[in-house]
């Protein structure tokens, strides 16, 4: 790898790992959001506010928008919708630190996804990192005293296989085309804020009067920073790399949410919770080493 291909790969990490940091503090923006409106109505103002942004964005250029993106762009809007709505729903019903590191179960899933799709099944000694990453779910959900996960708990768990999947997807089918990133990414937006307000127009006209503009700024960083300009990098980022590195750096994510959770919103982890808190990134990070090296011994294999 020559000088100026190791600059970019780094500035398609650090992208990826501003991206992760902005994920990380956004469960408390959204906890916050989701005890003044209801879920629903939280999201289709938030999507309404990234729409037009990506709208803006889009008619700088204003280029054609094909029929397979049209395709795309709705497909993956409608399974971002759900993952969204899983985790805000799950973020509003536990805490937002519970929330972030159960999501850190996403870059586990992915790589099994992936070896399924490519019929490349993972050494054993990943699955034991999988089972590590379940025990510390169950340390973190137990932390002030064993107990069965929450509903939050569980819905925040299906949103981190629901975003491996969406991620896998995303990987295999943009890889080799030249779709627009910003044209994908309007059309996820505009799928996502079509579905959330046709279930919410009473409840947004009642929010866009009571909201005071705390609140607003909250939106508008969930909407602007974590929407519109995550949803763009991701999409550039995950095309210049591997889906699995990808949900590596974007794995950072539950660190961010363990740092804001704690230092901003004054939430707080006993021995149980920081014990599986280690597990869950420890056993991730692990488990997506043993991916990296069996993915690149067997690229090795095979041009050999």
């Amino acid at each position: 790898m020559s000088f100026g291909e190791k600059i970019f790969a780094r500035r398609v990490d650090l992208s990826l790992l501003l991206v992760a940091a902005l994920w990380g503090a956004s469960y408390l923006s959204a906890k916050t959001l989701t005890e003044h409106a209801p879920v629903v109505t939280v999201l289709s103002l938030r999507f309404i506010s990234t729409s037009l942004a990506m709208i803006i964005i889009w008619s700088i250029k204003r280029t054609k928008i094909t029929r397979p993106e049209w395709i795309l762009g709705i497909g993956l809007g409608s399974s971002q919708a759900l993952i969204l709505f899983f985790e805000t729903t799950g973020v509003s019903k536990t805490s937002a630190t519970n929330a972030g590191l159960i999501i850190s179960l996403a870059i586990i899933f992915t790589p099994i996804l992936e070896s399924i799709a490519s019929k490349n099944w993972l050494p054993r000694s990943f699955f034991v990192a999988t089972v590590v990453a379940v025990v510390g779910v169950a340390l973190l959900v137990s932390d002030k005293g064993f107990a069965a996960p929450g509903l939050g708990d569980w819905l925040m768990l299906a949103a981190a296989f629901t975003r491996a999947i969406h991620v896998t997807a995303m990987g295999h089918l943009t890889s080799g085309k030249s779709y627009s990133s910003v044209t994908i990414t309007m059309l996820q937006s505009l799928t996502c804020g079509f579905i959330y307000t046709s279930f919410s127009i009473d409840g947004v006209q009642r929010a866009v009067k009571e909201f005071n503009s705390g609140l607003w700024l909250d939106l508008l960083f969930l909407s602007l920073l974590c929407g519109a300009f995550a949803f763009l990098v991701t999409m550039w980022a995950i095309r210049q790399t591997s889906s699995s590195r990808a949900s590596l750096l974007l794995g950072t994510e539950p660190v961010w949410a363990v740092v804001v959770g704690i230092s901003i919103g004054g939430e707080s982890l006993a021995l149980l919770g920081v014990l599986g808190a280690a597990l869950i990134i420890g056993s991730s990070y692990f488990g997506q080493k043993i991916e990296t090296q069996h993915r690149i011994a067997k690229q090795l294999l095979g041009s050999s």
